[in-house]
């Protein structure tokens, strides 16, 4: 993240890099290898909830009530929380050999989801992850540029945080999870043999001790009984000769060359070859040497993809994101334009847009940019970044009163609420009373958390009021 302002006119990073700002307020990788990150990514979110949503419905959930958390960690492991949140390790992700074993993990998670073990257990790890809250998109990072206080926050405050400890499930309740979890995969006419296919593949996970199992494991047990119990009951099932589509395939292929890249581009190199030439590989090596720090390299690769590909928004988004961090904001434009105008409904892709064009040295275009910013929360309102980038243009066009209501509302979607109240006393007084974003302070104030749909209601009035003819 660019950011123009005085006090962090310093390159932050690039995407899929874990910095926080520390106590001596400059950029650390550290966290990077030392705790797990969460990650927004709108394609490879799509993607997992192409996969899941029809094994939620399948359990009667309402797929739009369940929050996928994308864990940016190597380590195998999935897991079922509180609150209708199931996360899915990146290690764990990468481990499947197609859409049919992490349907299987999936499913045996809604087991638990269904089952309501997540709220009986009550073992989750108190300390939980402290995550930041990255995305694949422009290197949108939520970490705040110059201010040590608030990066402490985000890392001890953030929403996710107390979701993501490991659960401890009884083997009672791990059998019941598969059982169900097959049951679900029946249902929508899928195999259940990627899921004995999965936990068979670790099978001799049972014979380590507890400090060497995959974490998954530890907290999931697994025994031969278990598995060959499981196997019984899915090679009876009428879809167990079912397979993935070609198309199925193509998308797990593409999301793992995706995370491969962005998270391990050495090794994404070793892996996708020069002379493999399938859309995969190229994407990944495009990728990798962006995460390299090799931009014109990586753009030489994604300019044919994309004349390949023209209708493909992350191509699109991706020229922009390795644009918009080497310092070529301008040129940043275009792409992040065409590629919500491919994917309109995105909010994280006009977040994307929004940051470039509030960055861009023109007041028409910081407006313009702070409209998309608006317009992304109606879909994502609890977007901790998309705040903070309010904020920050708020802060350049001397709106004093909405730079701090917007910073307000960045400390509270983090659960940051005696932070977000100061910032929130002190836009009351810069407001004007009564006006909805005056009000909106008197809620934070207040500490009254308002509903996801109160803030979508209360984005789309900012949007009306500022944009004529809406």
């Amino acid at each position: 993240m660019t950011s123009r302002s005085g006090q962090a006119g310093r390159r932050l990073g690039v995407a899929l890099s874990a910095l926080a700002v520390l106590a001596s307020g400059v950029p650390q990788v550290a966290l990077a290898q030392d705790s797990p990150s969460l990650i927004r990514d709108t394609e490879i979110e799509e993607i997992l909830h192409h996969d899941a949503d029809p094994i939620y419905a399948a359990a009667g959930l309402d797929p739009r009530t369940v929050r996928i958390l994308i864990v940016g960690d190597k380590s195998l492991n999935a897991f079922a929380t509180q609150g209708l949140q199931m996360g899915l390790n990146t290690g764990l992700i990468l481990q499947t050999e197609n859409p049919n074993q992490l349907r299987g993990v999936i499913a045996h998670e809604t087991g638990h989801l269904a089952g309501g073990h997540p709220i009986r257990s009550g073992e989750m790890t108190r300390a939980g992850l402290k995550p930041m809250i990255l995305t694949m998109g422009l290197g949108v990072l939520a970490a705040l540029a110059g201010s040590a206080d608030g990066a402490a926050v985000l890392l001890g405050n953030a929403q996710y945080a107390g979701a993501l400890g490991a659960l401890g499930y009884s083997r009672e309740q791990e059998s019941r999870a598969d059982q169900a979890g097959a049951g679900f995969l029946e249902a929508t006419g899928q195999s259940g043999r990627g899921l004995v296919e999965f936990f068979d593949n670790f099978r001799y996970q049972e014979v380590f001790d507890q400090a060497r199992r995959y974490e998954y494991f530890r907290s999931h047990p697994l025994s031969s009984e278990r598995i060959e119990v499981l196997r019984s009951r899915v090679e009876r099932q009428p879809h167990y000769s079912a397979v993935d589509t070609p198309e199925d395939l193509a998308q797990h292929e593409i999301m793992k060359a995706k995370l491969e890249g962005f998270l391990n581009p050495q090794i994404a190199l070793m892996k996708y070859k020069e002379s493999d030439t399938g859309f995969p590989a190229r994407y990944a090596r495009a990728i990798a040497y962006y995460q390299m720090k090799e931009p014109d390299r990586a753009l030489q690769l994604l300019e044919p993809l994309i004349a390949d590909h023209p209708d493909n928004p992350y191509l699109w988004e991706l020229k922009g994101q390795i644009l918009f961090e080497f310092n070529r904001v301008a040129l940043a434009e275009e792409p992040q334009r065409k590629s919500v105008q491919l994917k309109p409904d995105a909010a994280l892709l006009r977040v994307n847009l929004g940051q470039t064009l509030i960055n861009l040295n023109d007041p028409k275009k910081i407006e313009e940019g702070v409209q998309e910013l608006k317009r992304s929360l109606l879909n994502d309102p609890d977007n901790s970044v998309t705040w903070r980038l309010l904020a920050q243009a708020y802060d350049t066009q001397k709106k004093d009163g909405e730079a701090r209501l917007a910073t307000a509302e960045q400390y509270y979607s983090l659960g940051a609420v005696r932070e977000a109240r100061v910032f929130a006393m002190r836009a009351r007084e810069l407001l004007t009373k009564n006006t909805p974003d005056w009000r909106r302070a008197t809620d934070i104030v207040l500490a009254s958390r308002p509903s996801n749909q109160d803030l979508k209601d209360l984005a789309k009035d900012s949007v009306a009021q500022s944009t004529p003819g809406l």
